[in-house]
């Protein structure tokens, strides 16, 4: 129904326009985009008939954004990532509307691209991860004062913010700037599972379901499998914290 803000052409005041098929787990733009809305016109369509008092509105803050077309049976269903400010969602692209802490929007991102949420809601989706499958999700409720907490935002954190963009976001939960982002894809897959290996202890698995989980994946590569299952085994050694 707002297909008339779209254009293909950027002009000045453009802003891109996000669909599923742009964000992979912890990045956005895996494809250049298709269409840009000018951010005056997207922002008097958000409001409607409510009154411009320059209020902030959600497309205004960071935010968290999954793909909505998300098969059970792709390599994986659960996909999300931090989007920066001033980026308008295409339904494809189902985004948060209320405000999250840095920190806590980061740990949900984490916990949302987890092997262990990615089984559970592969139970449930055919074809389509909607808002009504993402309000089921068990997510476990922790705060800064957990200790489990500040490890998992910090690894997110360093996913997430490898552009400049990502400035502020990084920090807000204690990195210098973008520059501390990883960028290597050595690193980011150790990142990765490190996480992984951390969240499967915060849903209290034994190795043995972890182990099972991660055999329900067909489609992932074994070496990234195998990754995660040695960084749980390490988190239970005491060698990841």
């Amino acid at each position: 129904n707002d297909s008339d803000l779209f254009t293909q052409t950027p002009g000045k005041n453009d802003v891109p326009l996000v669909q599923g098929n742009m964000i992979n787990q912890f990045e956005y733009g895996a494809l250049e985009p298709k269409y840009w809305i000018n951010i005056n016109k997207g922002r008097a369509r958000i409001l409607g008939k409510n009154q411009d008092n320059r209020q902030t509105l959600s497309y205004q803050s960071y935010r968290m954004v999954h793909r909505r077309i998300a098969s059970s049976t792709n390599s994986r269903t659960a996909i999300a990532c931090v989007l920066p400010p001033n980026y308008f969602c295409a339904d494809t692209a189902q985004t948060i509307k209320n405000y999250l802490e840095p920190d806590n929007l980061l740990y949900l991102v984490a916990v949302f691209n987890s092997f262990v949420v990615d089984w559970e809601i592969r139970q449930r989706v055919t074809a389509h991860l909607d808002m009504h499958f993402v309000y089921k999700m068990r997510i476990p409720r922790l705060t800064k004062h957990d200790p489990a907490f500040a490890p998992i935002v910090t690894r997110a954190a360093r996913l997430t913010c490898t552009t400049p963009e990502f400035d502020d976001l990084a920090k807000e939960v204690g990195l210098k700037s973008h520059d501390e982002g990883a960028t290597d894809p050595v690193e980011r897959a150790r990142l990765r599972a490190e996480l992984d290996g951390l969240i499967a202890h915060l849903y209290s698995l034994t190795e043995a379901e972890f182990a099972h989980i991660l055999g329900t994946f067909p489609l992932v590569a074994e070496p990234v499998k195998i990754a995660a299952l040695n960084a749980y085994r390490d988190v239970e050694r005491g060698l990841i914290r």
